[in-house]
């Protein structure tokens, strides 16, 4: 079943009025969390690398 290009677009049109799309306030919200999560695990793995290293170097120059 083949269905022509200018239906396909008036089905995809009809059901993009149907999302509830978020406020503002949403993006900004859930934005600035994903901000602060991506640098609290930035920290956390830079850490743990940090420790890594030092902790390689001590054991294979002692």
């Amino acid at each position: 079943m083949t269905t022509s290009p200018l239906t396909f677009v008036r089905e995809s049109y009809d059901e993009l009025k149907k999302v509830k799309w978020p406020t503002r306030d949403d993006i900004i919200r859930l934005t600035i969390a994903v901000v602060a999560i991506s640098l609290l695990v930035g920290v956390l793995l830079g850490s743990i690398d940090l420790f890594l290293t030092k902790l390689t170097d001590f054991l294979l120059n002692r």
